[in-house]
């Protein structure tokens, strides 16, 4: 910014124009703070770097007040930095102009003879046209995400989303996918603008995964709070809430429970969403809550949107999970005994489902279970029993639906999903006289002989073993190896990762523990696991990074150990007493806590055959028993409510993997931005940013960037940025085009026209004014109004061979000096076209409220009828759905047209 603003001065953004005339609230500490009072939006900018420009109205201009009332400027005065405006003998300083005012002046430049080339007009065209459809789009907040496009992720984000007030529990088995989904819901709605500030809430273990996680699958910067933060941002500003500096926070659950005085400053910033993951860890009895139940529900009743996550869901016990669904939804599960009486009916509801959908015939059971139903359940099944076999299929949705699980809890399970590789497991007892290292490095270096095409993915525990494989490996062979663990940086670790991922690069990845969270190295067939962990659902982190959804190829497991040790014990116990090694253990960590003493005793007696045969007897009965739990009751009705099939979203979210056109326009927009462009390999390019011409585009490092648009690479390739609509590059890029002047004013020549003339081509955007949150870009977006008006003064918006035309860059000096094309011709053209463009929105905004009526009216009847079948959905959510559709009809009825750019047509 050239000048300092000041408080109360007005401006504009250049990047949102739509937002409206803007006043400085707070100018401090290097950042500028301004309040749009139409769309009741606050930004916060980086002084230095506030896309930000100064209102000054010129003589002559028309404009509305804070009133209402119209003037036309007369003069303008100057005092102390701040503006005042004099019409008809009256003073009107600039706090007064109305707040809905938009300053885009394509038609002063075109007039003053500063026009562009006209590819860059072009190319603001297009940039209109792709902005109003990606703000429009379903798969906006869906399409930037780095993850492969499973259809059970898609199609829970996509229904939880589209809820005004999300509030869910995301409790798929391990390895499916729920911190992706929990992903995908929140980069859509901060993308869209409904949680513009959002706290993730995790155990301390997980608070650097998360981090990683976000920032490289969504490209959300998240600030990791802890107490060493906090004291450096209250060193620097005493009086600063240090929750308050960031819209994205993770920090550590149980820091903030021990730690009050940080609590309540994070519960005084504000949330428009919080995420806990490990929920389970929220430990609840009715007369003793644990410190970190208290917070997540202190800050639950302050938050709009609620996203838990765990994959065992009843781990705790009963009274564990009705508190969580208490969090979730306190009028749907108000009292524990109120749930504990409803759950005792989940096991006959499901058995009953399992009945009607295996087509076999209900029994006196079923008939007296769906006799305690509603009015809706009860005739469903009288018509089933007279004959009507139409009616089975709606009865089972209607008993789903009046249990109301799938509005609060989405689990899903292999068995339902399916698709999984075979797993093949190789259990190696390792013999000979030397120490254990030595023994594992002889193995070790046999199979990667064994298998000389094949990537290998080694996990062991702890970082240091992986530096001694690594060392005693490299003294024993040449193999081309990296090594992925906790002492090495992100940027290093992404680097051994992408190596090991090449075709000619590593063949062998020896990973520490880090190395099973999240990472996807699906393109590798076989795992060692030079050691065990005790923990069953760590077990299956580890396979998790080789056995995934899509995985076409048999997984090889092989497991080296030692006779007569631990190890030993650990290999026989998943394989023999679990079978976890081949197969997914469903509530692993229930059977696990289920047979702490009886492991602990094995591990310390690795020797005694019968303490060992003990173990594995009681693990297959603690397994049968965990089994038959999950498969019957309400786990067993989760997994029937879960949305199955393939999504709506997901035909689109393919569509635009696959459109080059975007593909083309976004690279013209980094040549116009000023990146260096080169090309990398097919759809891959580095972009450098030797010519830059704004600094507006923060996700640009000084060294470059290696961009792809395949997602296939992007997904393997995590040192690659994947592009998209969402991705921060494209969109600074667009809110630079379209907040700043190049572009908006041009002057051609139609070099194969038919006839003579000039005509004047404007482009106006229909907009609304409103706070992003209500997220009316879905109905209408800021939209492109194209008017065209001949010298005639006749209306050629649909001449197709205008449309069809070849252009020149032409002069406009000559033709602003020929008589009357200046003062008179061109404003009476500008005019007209303003009143065509006046006549087509009455038209926009009708199909605008359609579409909103299409869309919230019925949502609000399907719940309404929900409703009517149980107490499973909100009132209020109701309510609240209701007269968010009202605001948003009268908002759409206040839209507004707004000059983007202009070009003259001439032709002789």
């Amino acid at each position: 910014m050239t000048n300092q603003p000041k408080p109360n001065q007005r401006y504009v953004s250049q990047a949102e124009p739509e937002l409206g005339l803007g006043i400085i609230v707070e100018v401090a500490a290097g950042l500028v703070k301004v309040w749009f009072r139409a769309a009741r939006e606050r930004r916060q900018y980086a002084l230095a770097t506030a896309p930000l420009r100064r209102v000054q109205l010129q003589v002559g201009d028309k404009v509305t007040l804070q009133n209402g009332a119209e003037i036309v400027v007369e003069r303008v005065s100057e005092h102390a930095e701040f503006f005042t405006y004099h019409a008809a003998g009256q003073a009107y300083p600039e706090t007064e102009l109305a707040d809905a005012l938009s300053f885009s002046k394509p038609e002063a430049r075109l007039l003053a003879g500063r026009v562009d080339e006209n590819v860059v007009y072009d190319l603001r065209l297009e940039a209109l046209y792709r902005r109003a459809q990606m703000r429009s789009s379903p798969a906006r907040g869906f399409v930037g995400g780095r993850v492969e496009l499973i259809p059970h992720q898609l199609a829970i984000a996509h229904t939880v989303t589209e809820r005004l007030r999300p509030r869910v529990l995301l409790a798929d088995e391990v390895g499916l996918g729920k911190t992706i989904e929990a992903g995908l819901i929140l980069h859509r709605l901060h993308r869209t603008g409904r949680a513009e500030r959002i706290l993730v809430l995790v155990p301390e273990a997980l608070v650097h995964q998360w981090f990683v996680e976000m920032l490289r699958k969504f490209n959300l910067r998240f600030r990791v709070v802890d107490e060493a933060h906090c004291e450096a941002v209250e060193l620097h500003q005493e009086a600063t809430n240090p929750f308050a500096e960031s819209t994205l926070i993770v920090a550590s659950v149980t820091y903030l429970a021990q730690t009050p005085e940080r609590a309540q400053q994070a519960m005084a910033a504000g949330w428009d969403l919080l995420v806990v993951d490990e929920a389970h860890h929220l430990a609840w009895t009715p007369d003793a809550p644990s410190a970190e139940y208290t917070l997540v529900k202190t800050l639950a009743e302050a938050t709009p949107g609620l996203i838990l996550l765990t994959a065992t869901p009843q781990q705790l016990g009963l009274e564990g999970h009705f508190a969580r669904l208490h969090l979730l939804d306190p009028e749907r599960y108000p009292e524990l005994e109120a749930y504990r009486s409803e759950t005792a009916r989940y096991a006959r509801v499901a058995q009953g489902v399992a009945r009607l959908q295996e087509q076999k015939n209900l029994t006196k059971a079923d008939l007296a279970l769906f006799s305690e139903q509603s009015p809706h359940v009860r005739a469903l099944a009288t018509a089933l029993a007279q004959g009507k076999p139409e009616a089975r299929a709606e009865l089972i949705q209607a008993l789903l639906d009046e249990c109301g699980l799938g509005r609060v809890v989405f689990r899903n399970t292999r068995r339902k999903l399916r698709g999984f590789p075979e797993r093949k497991l190789h259990l190696v007892p390792l013999e000979g006289e030397a120490d254990l290292l030595t023994l594992q490095t002889q193995w070790l270096v046999k199979l990667l002989k064994a298998l000389p095409q094949a990537k290998i993915l080694l996990i062991v525990s702890a970082r240091e073993t992986v530096e001694a494989l690594q060392a005693s490996l490299q003294e024993a062979m040449q193999v081309n190896s990296a090594m992925f663990h906790e002492g090495l940086t992100l940027l290093q670790r992404d680097r051994q990762a992408a190596y090991f991922a090449e075709t000619d690069g590593a063949r062998l990845l020896l990973c520490s523990e880090i190395g099973s969270e999240g990472r996807n190295f699906q393109f590798a067939h076989h795992l060692v696991l030079m050691d065990l962990p005790r923990n069953p659902e760590l077990l299956e982190q580890r396979i998790g990074r080789l056995d995934r959804i899509g995985q076409k190829e048999t997984i090889h497991l092989h497991v080296p150990f030692l006779p007569n040790t631990d190890q030993a014990v650990l290999a026989r116990w998943y394989h023999e007493g679990l079978d976890a090694f081949q197969e997914n253990l469903p509530g692993g960590q229930e059977i696990a806590l289920a047979l702490d003493e009886a492991l602990s005793r094995a591990l310390d007696e690795p020797e005694n055959a019968v303490v060992i045969q003990k173990l594995l007897k009681a693990s297959k009965a603690a397994k049968d028993r965990v089994t038959a739990q999950l498969a019957a009751g309400e786990d067993r009705l989760l997994e029937l409510s879960a949305p199955v099939g393939e999504p709506e979203i997901l035909p689109l979210l393919r569509q635009l993997d696959a459109d080059v056109n975007f593909e083309s326009f976004l690279l013209r927009l980094g040549d116009h931005c000023g990146l260096v462009r080169e090309e990398l390999g097919p759809r891959t390019y580095v972009w450098h940013p030797g010519h830059l011409v704004t600094d507006s585009l923060p996700a640009m490092p000084a060294d470059g960037l290696t961009v792809t648009f395949d997602r296939s690479q992007a997904v393997i390739r995590e040192d690659w940025d994947f592009l998209t609509w969402d991705h921060p590059v494209a969109l600074g890029a667009l809110d630079y085009l379209l907040g700043s002047e190049p572009g908006n004013a041009a002057c051609v020549h139609w070099t194969n026209a038919s006839k003579q003339g000039l005509w004047l081509e404007t482009i106006f955007v229909a907009e609304c004014i409103a706070p992003a949150a209500w997220q009316v870009d879905r109905f209408l977006p800021a939209t492109p109004v194209r008017v065209v008006v001949a010298h005639t003064g006749e209306d050629w918006s649909q001449d197709r061979d205008l449309v069809r035309a070849k252009f020149q860059d032409a002069e406009i000096e000559r033709l602003l000096e020929i008589n009357g094309i200046k003062d008179t011709l061109l404003p009476k053209l500008l005019e007209q076209a303003r009143e065509l463009a006046a006549q087509k929105l009455p038209r926009l905004i009708k199909a605008a409220q359609k579409r909103l009526n299409q869309q919230l009216d019925g949502e609000i009847a399907r719940l309404e009828s929900l409703r009517q079948k149980g107490n499973h959905v909100n009132s209020e959510e109701i309510q609240q759905l209701t007269a968010h559709r009202n605001v948003l009809a009268e908002t759409l009825a206040n839209a507004q047209l707004r000059l983007d750019a202009t070009r003259v047509i001439q032709s002789s």
